[in-house]
């Protein structure tokens, strides 16, 4: 016979509330306490009923999460996170990719609307994207991300600051020409590029340094094959500068190997930096110099400002910035030429 609530309750010695506080992830449960629940629900292997749960309570259990490319390694890694901290706290995640058909997001505010889903997630990459935030009627929504608004809870790492942050550090090494991979250019335009392009022209700028747009190479995806591309035709066009700013870490793995085809070194010849700090970067050969950030508390400090929209649906919206920080591998190194 399928287990209950109950069953759970009295299998840890809790009343059967502190189980669908548990499960519900609103209210907190001290950690022995949800720590003896949650191995109670493992040991009698325990299945929310969702549908149940929904007529009582209004909720599905459901969040829908959109990422722009679910097949990119820093989309596969936060969305990891996202679903281990929503499970932790009894929520389903459903996935959207919404780059392609960006009217994606427009289909899962409306979803929320109609309760299908309790709440969304969002990541949009452009301005046009990011305006769902000021559409009437909004259900619990958290942006993601660097779209800049005001409308909605966002979270976020701050990419001036990060950008700026790298190319100091590409400074302190002794590199003057420092190039940037994944700008904006024809048929590509993110909030996130735009931004990451402020922060290293910021730190030129305090550098003293004049801006070179020759050394800013755009590519129109951020995957390792166009970051190869865009900076194979660099090469062919003239020498290479003492270091690329790429601005994942993504780009930064296909620039490597653009250099290495054009039998150039790393960090020898060249010094490569990346952004996301992804698990691939620091396999890489180099391993990757890259801005780093926690994963999991994005995830946490997410799911926790929904929540909290969800029981005040009409609260003033909160930005919460994750810090960043610049971990230095073997890509990048000290300039003796």
């Amino acid at each position: 016979m399928r287990p209950t609530v109950k069953d759970v309750a009295a299998h840890a010695g809790v009343s059967p509330k502190t189980v669908s506080n548990v499960m519900n992830g609103v209210v907190f449960v001290r950690p022995d306490t949800r720590a003896r629940v949650e191995q109670a629900i493992t040991d009698l292997e325990y299945v929310p009923n969702l549908s149940a749960r929904g007529l009582r309570n209004g909720r599905s259990g459901v969040i829908a999460l959109a990422m722009p490319d679910l097949s990119t390694p820093y989309s596969a890694e936060m969305s990891h996170h996202f679903v281990e901290v929503a499970h932790e706290q009894g929520w389903v995640i459903q996935f959207e990719e919404t780059a392609v058909e960006p009217d994606r997001a427009w289909t899962l505010v409306s979803r929320a609307r109609a309760h299908l889903v309790d709440g969304v997630i969002l990541n949009p990459i452009t301005i046009e994207d990011g305006r769902v935030a000021t559409s009437a009627g909004l259900p619990p929504l958290v942006m993601i991300g660097e779209v800049q608004q005001t409308a909605v809870d966002q979270v976020w790492v701050d990419s001036v600051a990060a950008a700026r942050d790298m190319t100091n550090h590409l400074l302190s090494l002794g590199h003057r020409r420092i190039g940037v991979v994944g700008c904006v250019g024809p048929g590509f335009d993110t909030a996130t590029a735009r931004l990451r392009l402020d922060g290293y022209l910021e730190a030129l700028a305090a550098a003293g340094i004049p801006r070179d747009d020759r050394v800013e190479l755009t590519c129109p995806e951020w995957t390792p094959r166009a970051a190869a591309g865009a900076v194979g035709r660099s090469l062919a066009a003239g020498p290479p500068p003492d270091a690329f700013f790429c601005f994942t870490d993504s780009l930064a793995i296909g620039t490597i190997s653009a250099l290495w085809s054009a039998g150039h070194t790393t960090p020898g010849d060249v010094a490569v930096a990346g952004f996301d700090d992804i698990a691939d970067g620091q396999f890489a050969t180099p391993p990757l110099t890259t801005v780093s950030f926690d994963k999991r508390m994005f995830a946490e400090r997410t799911l926790a400002l929904l929540v909290a929209r969800m029981a005040n649906p009409h609260g003033i919206p909160t930005r919460v910035t994750i810090p960043h920080t610049v971990i230095a591998r073997a890509s990048t190194a000290t300039r003796t030429r």
